[in-house]
């Protein structure tokens, strides 16, 4: 049967447009299908304002604090407008990088509209019919809202709306103390809003090591953020003028409300049943080469449920470029994906928890822990809160590390490169610039070393012995 094109790529996101702009490079015929902008969830709502909102937060209170470094000024006088207009700015700025024409510049036929699937090798958008080779579904997710009394009525945010605010609200109340909802929690306290989060589970960031969430926690509530843990929002109604809260046995009145408890995958409109795609709870459901059901069409980002980052979105979009467009042989590889929570201090983690560790590999781990109050550079910062976490076996091999503290989100790459390249404990234990903070890695590998040293007797023994002989001569 003759085709159209080589891939249709439908979304455009990070995923559909490394995939789209990959294979346009490589000269095969290319569409690319969004039905609003390109750029996805990660430049309109998630990690581009997000992080720009988060400096601008992070600035407010460093010149709240200053005076701890003998540096006194007045309080700082916070125009949310004029914070939330650097957002924008930089969305502005970085927006070119993922234009259609950008993409048209690289061969890919860009078509706005919404489309669905005819049958397993045809896709419709505005009234034409496409067929192809393969598909690539990358349509990315969107907030789950939980089904709370009164929710809907009363009026809430999520990440998709929370970005075109104005005005600062005086109060906010945050349901879902996962990395969106502690990260704008955070960022918004410190730009003058009094936070609350509540916290379904025992911690916040419920993925993390639980001694590196509680450090984050800790940061919450010295700055005057309520932390709520193993708490629900039960109903919310409108009262004099504010959106009231109950959980248990108390309220909580606000003036928003940021919904923050999950995501959800954009699978609706495209009539998958019709493409022979199967669709799981967690999304579209693919092998280890990210094919479907359907062994032509191929899914991966957020849509298909797994780790929801722009990153390793990306990471699977290249297995989908391999394997759609020559032959189906490369597998998705998981075993090194870092990511981070950028808090303040900052949460970064590769690989195993202690917990998982320690249940597949038994008493044959060591936990190489360091705290930032022995790096100096973190003492010249009065960055101190946290530490770095190594998990590593008997024979040196790195499962798992977790960081927590400052810039947290560039250390970890030091561990994420050593894993992916199976290298020992050992090699983070060479020459670093002093002082820096990535003194945290060189001091925990360091750590590997000498506790393998003090179980060592023999090796204890026969050194003994060298020096004693080497003093009687």
């Amino acid at each position: 049967m003759a085709v159209d094109y080589d891939i249709v790529v439908i979304g455009g996101g990070s995923g559909g447009l490394v995939v789209a702009a990959a294979a346009a490079l490589l000269k095969a015929k290319v569409a690319l299908i969004e039905r609003d902008r390109l750029g996805g969830d990660c430049l309109w709502f998630g990690c581009v304002p997000s992080k720009s909102f988060i400096h601008a937060s992070r600035v407010a209170y460093q010149v709240k604090n200053a005076s701890r470094f003998g540096i006194y000024t007045t309080p700082p006088n916070i125009k949310f407008s004029e914070a939330m207009g650097h957002v924008k700015q930089v969305i502005k700025n970085i927006e070119p990088n993922d234009s259609p024409e950008r993409f048209e510049g690289y061969g890919v036929e860009v078509i706005f509209g919404d489309g669905q699937f005819l049958d397993p090798r045809t896709f419709e958008v505005n009234d034409r019919k496409l067929k192809a080779r393969t598909f690539a579904i990358a349509t990315g997710s969107r907030p789950s809202i939980p089904p709370i009394p009164g929710l809907k009525e009363a009026g809430f945010l999520t990440n998709e709306q929370v970005f075109s605010l104005e005005n600062r609200p005086e109060s906010l109340a945050i349901i879902g103390a996962g990395p969106i909802g502690c990260e704008l929690g955070q960022a918004f306290s410190r730009l003058g809003s009094d936070v609350t989060i509540f916290s379904s589970r025992d911690q916040i960031l419920p993925k993390e090591d639980p001694e590196a969430a509680k450090v984050v926690q800790d940061q919450f509530e010295a700055e005057g953020i309520r932390v709520l843990n193993q708490s629900r929002a039960e109903s919310v109604e409108v009262k004099d003028g504010k959106k009231v809260i109950k959980s248990g046995n108390q309220t909580i009145a606000v003036d928003e409300i940021l919904v923050s408890s999950g995501r959800s995958p954009n699978v609706e409109s495209l009539n998958l049943e019709a493409a022979e795609v199967a669709v799981g709870k967690k999304g579209i459901q693919v092998n280890e080469k990210l094919q479907t059901t359907n062994p032509r069409i191929y899914a991966c980002g957020d849509v298909i449920g797994g780790y929801q980052f722009t990153h390793v979105a990306s990471h699977e979009a290249v297995t989908v470029l391999t394997n759609a467009l020559f032959f189906p042989v490369s597998k998705a590889n998981y075993r090194v994906i870092p990511w981070a929570t950028f808090t303040d201090p900052e949460l970064a983690r590769v690989g195993l928890t202690e917990k998982q560790a320690r249940d597949r590999f038994g008493d044959d781990i060591y936990i190489l822990k360091q705290e930032f109050a022995d790096v100096d550079r973190a003492q010249a910062e009065a960055a101190t809160a946290g530490f770095g976490k190594i998990i590593v076996r008997g024979n040196g091999e790195i499962l798992g590390a977790h960081i927590v503290g400052p810039s947290a989100g560039e250390l970890i790459h030091e561990v994420v490169l050593a894993m992916s390249n199976n290298l020992k404990v050992s090699a983070l234990t060479g020459i670093h610039v002093y002082p820096t903070l990535s003194e945290v890695n060189s001091k925990a590998g360091l750590l590997f070393k000498k506790r393998k040293f003090a179980e060592n007797k023999w090796q204890q023994n026969l050194l003994k012995k060298f020096f004693n002989w080497r003093r009687s001569l």
